[in-house]
């Protein structure tokens, strides 16, 4: 039961770590190819980008204790972009309005929506992950110096 636990976690941990990555790759390629002009969404590509890459780094490397509120952060994180995503195919964001057509578009619904309740799953997951026991400490009674006795028996004054 904890070994399929364990690669229950393992695999949502490596799939909500490529879809962070994968979401940090299409904003900073829109970035690279155009949306950098855009004020003020063009810097906002670039922070999605850099933060993107950076998440996605820490869940591969975050110990199992401390892994539920990374996973926490990232799919809050993946849930706002994809919120500021929605809000610019309707509303518009800054005064930007997105369109369904555009590139990459869609393949950022679909990452961001995924990786949204991956990363759901996985700070659940690793919430409830079994964590070792420690081992019970042994005690030694190790007597006071004044209380030492010499090999012979006697006790030291």
């Amino acid at each position: 039961m904890a070994t399929e636990r364990t690669a229950a976690t393992l695999v949502l941990r490596l799939a909500g770590a490529g879809l962070t990555a994968a979401m940090a790759a299409i904003h900073l390629r829109l970035w690279a190819e155009g949306y950098r002009d855009l004020v003020p969404i063009g810097p906002l590509f670039l922070f999605n980008g850099v933060a993107g890459i950076m998440l996605a780094a820490a869940l591969l490397v975050t110990p199992v204790r401390g892994l539920a509120p990374v996973a926490a952060v990232t799919a809050l994180f993946t849930a706002g972009t994809l919120g500021a995503l929605v809000l610019s195919l309707t509303r518009g964001l800054f005064a930007f309005v997105e369109s369904i057509d555009a590139e990459l578009v869609r393949p950022a619904l679909c990452v961001e929506a995924a990786g949204a309740v991956v990363l759901a799953l996985l700070a659940t997951a690793a919430r409830s992950h079994p964590r070792p026991r420690p081992r019970p400490r042994e005690h030694h009674y190790v007597p006071h110096p004044r209380h030492r006795t010499h090999a012979g028996g006697t006790r030291e004054r």
